[in-house]
């Protein structure tokens, strides 16, 4: 377990071949990653997000539970999917509630777009999951249009991530308070071969 800063790393992770690794992107405070290497004691979970502060709280959230599966990364979205990642090498990418951007002039904002999911799908391994959730029933419409397009993707099957159904965010946890529903989708990683 560690919590490392890679904003300025051009170096490819050395991940275990060995082991399952699930990333948890936007990670927060840990809450979901936490839980997940709870879960999954013979996984490896990556959290990453860009607060440090978020991170920390993390890190000790994990320490003190005595987590040896967990790492926390502070490092840009963009750089971490795009430089970082080695190939096929993610079982499950979770990104739960990122920013929306609910602004018309705001929208380009959005980490979900066409490169970045292309970036993404890189890093997933064949048979892979990417799941995706948001309280924001516009972002999800598009991301869902945006994954589909793609064609790295089978159709969105949640039978995927019926296993973490249970596990939420603090976002998530907010929005329930606010009686707001999160919506949940995961497709499958095609193999290469195939597209």
């Amino acid at each position: 377990m560690a919590l490392r800063i890679l904003s300025d790393s051009y170096e490819k992770l050395k991940l275990p071949s060995a082991k399952t690794v699930e990333l948890d992107l936007g990670c927060g405070k840990g809450i979901f990653a936490v839980e997940l290497a709870k879960k999954y004691p013979d996984n490896l979970v990556l959290g990453a997000d860009i607060m440090l502060g978020r991170l920390r709280k993390a890190n000790n959230k994990a320490k003190h539970l005595q987590l040896d599966n967990v790492d926390f990364l502070r490092v840009e979205a963009w750089c971490l999917v795009a430089r970082l990642l080695p190939p096929r090498s993610i079982a499950r990418a979770h990104i739960i509630c990122p920013d929306p951007w609910p602004k018309k002039k705001h929208k380009g904002h959005r980490l979900m777009s066409s490169e970045f999911i292309s970036r993404l799908a890189d890093a997933i391994r064949p048979g892979g999951t990417l799941h995706f959730a948001t309280d924001a029933p516009n972002y999800l419409a598009a991301t869902v249009a945006l994954i589909e397009k793609s064609g790295f993707f089978s159709p969105q099957n949640n039978a995927l991530i019926a296993d973490v159904n249970d596990m939420k965010t603090e976002f998530e946890r907010l929005w329930e308070r606010l009686d707001k529903r999160t919506e949940h989708m995961a497709w499958k990683r095609l193999d290469s071969n195939m597209l």
